[in-house]
């Protein structure tokens, strides 16, 4: 199966994914995966922007396995051309091969090898913090009850992530000349910088909280712009911060304390651009309910569990939409979004017979 698989990921790497620029359509790998799958019914959805989805279903399973298409752009540290597969060793090394086309490439080895009841869902926007295919998807009819999301977890079931949300504020300050009285009080700047000093002692309050082996809040102020020149006072100043929730905490209140740390004569505007839910989704009680079920899920796979991870998922949209979610695919994240991404072969191996025992038949 290994050889297949290979022959697989060689083809998908081939195909240009990159996200941005996500110049991705209905064609091209769509029409490859669909010739590899042949007895399924297919069906491929645009939702726009490069994001596409094809659901490939045989007989009538109540388990999905999903696997993003995207990958991150390549830089110009890789060593070949990124879009050529190379085997060295026990490696596959090629741009997406760790996230996650290696995954994608077991799926349609192990579909040809098996008969059973099976559904696989491709979509193309997860690099993007872009979720329309999976939305899209799960505002559908769809009947599934369980998701098995590939990302790179070492072959393990990983049951809990944090969650991920994104903020762009933007501060006022009034243009003066710096020499003047105001300067430290009036500037943009300078209210940024006091937020962000505020910002972190909040979180570093946080860092005992845990969950599931995950402490503390991640969080990371990303960009700060804003001013003029070193004699004007900054009229205005953006910021641009994130922050990482275990699946305990509340993420409107974390923006209610956020936003309630700037100066409200300096505060324009405070905007989430992207929010992700924590795995499992819901409150405290609800959270542990899926965990659980999840748990259960893997044992009944036999797959072997694996902490709770830091990264972000999309399998928490599943959780939230109510379907038992867990992630679990071949690869290493530390390769992942790297020069000279790889896969250990032998990754490959172990997950294509994981998902050739879980369809069966």
């Amino acid at each position: 199966m290994i050889e297949s698989t290979l022959k697989h990921l060689e083809a998908l790497v081939g195909f240009d994914t990159r996200n941005p620029p996500r110049r991705i359509g209905t064609d091209g790998m769509f029409d490859y995966l669909r010739a590899q799958l042949p007895g399924f019914r297919c069906e491929v959805t645009d939702y726009g922007a490069g994001a596409v989805t094809l659901l490939a279903v045989r007989g009538n399973p109540k388990r999905l396995f999903n696997v993003h298409m995207d990958t991150v752009p390549d830089s110009p540290h890789w060593s070949a051309d990124p879009h050529v597969l190379r085997v060295e060793g026990d490696r596959a090394i090629g741009l997406g091969a760790c996230d996650i086309k290696g995954a994608a490439a077991c799926l349609l080895a192990a579909a040809a090898e098996t008969r059973g009841d099976a559904a696989f869902l491709f979509s193309t926007d997860e690099e993007a913090n872009d979720a329309r295919c999976i939305q899209g998807f799960l505002a559908t009819d769809h009947g599934f009850e369980a998701a098995l999301v590939a990302e790179p977890t070492r072959c393990e079931a990983v049951l809990a992530h944090r969650g991920i949300s994104s903020v762009l504020m933007r501060l006022v300050g009034r243009a003066g000349h710096a020499s003047g009285e105001d300067a430290l009080t009036a500037s943009a700047l300078h209210a940024a910088v006091r937020w962000g000093d505020a910002a972190l002692d909040r979180v570093a309050s946080l860092h005992n909280q845990r969950f599931g082996g995950l402490r503390g809040l991640r969080f990371n102020i990303g960009r700060i712009e804003g001013g003029i020149k070193a004699n004007v006072i900054a009229p205005s100043a953006e910021l641009r911060f994130g922050f990482r929730p275990l699946p305990s905490m509340d993420i409107d209140q974390l923006h209610a304390d956020f936003r309630g740390l700037a100066e409200p004569a300096r505060l324009a505007s405070y905007e989430e651009t992207f929010r992700g839910p924590s795995l499992p989704a819901g409150d405290v009680n609800a959270a542990e309910q899926r965990r659980l079920q999840a748990r259960d899920l893997a044992d009944e796979l036999g797959l072997p569990i694996g902490n709770a991870v830091d990264f972000w998922t999309e399998a928490s949209l599943f959780s939230a939409a109510g379907l038992t979610a867990l992630v679990f695919g071949p690869g290493d994240i530390a390769q992942a979004h790297t020069a000279d991404e790889w896969v250990a072969i032998a990754d490959l191996a172990r997950y294509g017979e994981a998902v050739k025992k879980a369809i069966g038949g």
